[in-house]
């Protein structure tokens, strides 16, 4: 098996993240790619949280987090995660929020909250944001909405992503 090696976004990846996340997601991808451009010119993107995946010095994955909060507590928001379709089922989406978990807890992070298929989530830990007093963005994501506490128990409330998100 050829490495993977996970790293800080560069200048030189921003093509290439579009291209992951087009083709990742099919005709919808164009949301996500659009999404990443938006986050990167907000006041909410953190550079050390944007994170490739790249074999034999191409760039096959991505993901991104940004400053949230929880009431008036930062939190960080972890979307869009995006993996070239030849590379899905191989470790690679893992392997690149295990990697962003790790930098967050790093920089004092506390709570992390996504919005995805629980089922796959929990293997790193998250759970149903209600678990732990915290309201989704929107009431009909349910379960589907979940947050890590890295440290400590979050605060309770509402759960803000960047501005950007909000013109979804």
């Amino acid at each position: 098996m050829r490495a993977l090696r996970v790293r800080r976004e560069t200048a030189g990846d921003v093509d290439a993240i579009r291209d992951v996340h087009r083709t990742a997601f099919g005709g919808a991808g164009a949301v996500e790619a659009t999404l990443v451009d938006a986050l990167r010119a907000d006041p909410g993107w953190l550079p050390h949280l944007s994170l490739v995946a790249e074999r034999d010095g191409d760039l096959i994955g991505h993901v991104v987090a940004t400053r949230a909060w929880i009431a008036d507590v930062p939190a960080i928001g972890l979307a869009p995660i995006g993996v070239l379709p030849a590379e899905q089922g191989a470790g690679v989406g893992s392997a690149l929020v295990y990697a962003l978990l790790g930098a967050a807890q790093a920089r004092d992070e506390t709570v992390v909250g996504l919005l995805g298929e629980p089922g796959y989530y929990a293997r790193f830990g998250f759970v149903a944001a209600a678990e732990l007093a915290v309201a989704p963005p929107d009431p009909a994501w349910g379960r589907y909405f979940q947050v890590l506490a890295l440290t400590g128990r979050p605060p309770a409330g509402g759960f803000r992503y960047a501005a950007p998100f909000d013109e979804l």
